[in-house]
């Protein structure tokens, strides 16, 4: 699927969840049946990306289907990364709310009625960002994820403390009207707020990481990291704002 036109319309779903996957077998299932039960009085979808997996992700989604009405899955050709995982995720829903969170199980569903009203709360607000209280991550991964959080907001000037965070709610609309770049997961809050639109936040519960290993090392983060800052200040530079356009 590509473009980023409007999705089919369906007067059923407001909230379309989006979680990319890659090699997460053992933690999908469980995920799932979390997420449709935190949106059970929400009319929602539940979009799972699978990106290119090896290791049965995308049948144990298949065999789920029957189980979860609301659940839809898309799998990548290749392994294509997170970012273009929630692009693809966005691209098809068909929810005016988008809620990303992480497909290893360390974002709890049950937070996501609670990001979903502090974004109905704030119609300034077209995003709300979860900050992750008392991390079940690695010290040396808490560590690398502080200083990285202090170097991108001296460079970036966002004040946020917790990018990191998978779990978001924000508006779709929104989203595709942002320049996407590779990696662009990781700087959503700085490019929203570059257009003039505002961000809240709320903290969120983590959980420790049950199966499977993490994709990331703290040292490919930091290289990638260095790159993708100095292209978002460029970004940031370069925009002169929104603005409003009308028709004579």
């Amino acid at each position: 699927m590509s473009g980023g036109g409007p999705a089919p319309s369906s007067a059923s779903v407001s909230v379309s969840v989006v979680v990319p996957v890659k090699d997460e077998a053992g933690n999908v299932a469980p995920l799932a049946r979390e997420i449709a039960a935190a949106l059970k009085d929400e009319p929602h979808e539940i979009l799972f990306v699978d990106d290119g997996s090896t290791d049965g992700t995308g049948a144990a989604l298949a065999a789920l289907k029957a189980e979860i009405p609301g659940l839809r899955v898309l799998r990548h050709s290749r392994n294509l990364g997170q970012s273009r995982g929630i692009r693809s995720g966005v691209q098809a829903a068909r929810g005016d709310i988008i809620v990303t969170l992480d497909g290893d199980g360390q974002n709890d569903p049950a937070d996501i009625p609670k990001l979903l009203s502090g974004l109905r709360a704030d119609p300034e607000a077209v995003m709300v960002s979860g900050v992750r209280v008392r991390r079940q991550d690695s010290a040396s991964r808490r560590l690398a994820s502080r200083l990285g959080n202090r170097f991108r907001s001296a460079m970036l000037g966002d004040g946020a403390t917790d990018t990191g965070c998978g779990l978001k709610a924000f508006r779709r609309s929104a989203f595709l009207e942002l320049p996407y770049f590779d990696h662009i997961h990781r700087f959503l809050i700085a490019l929203v707020l570059r257009d003039g639109w505002t961000v809240s936040y709320v903290p969120v519960n983590h959980r420790p990481r049950l199966t499977g290993t993490s994709k990331y090392t703290n040292f490919g983060r930091l290289l990638v990291s260095v790159h993708d800052l100095l292209g978002v200040r460029w970004l940031q530079r370069r925009h002169r704002g929104r603005t409003e356009i009308q028709e004579l």
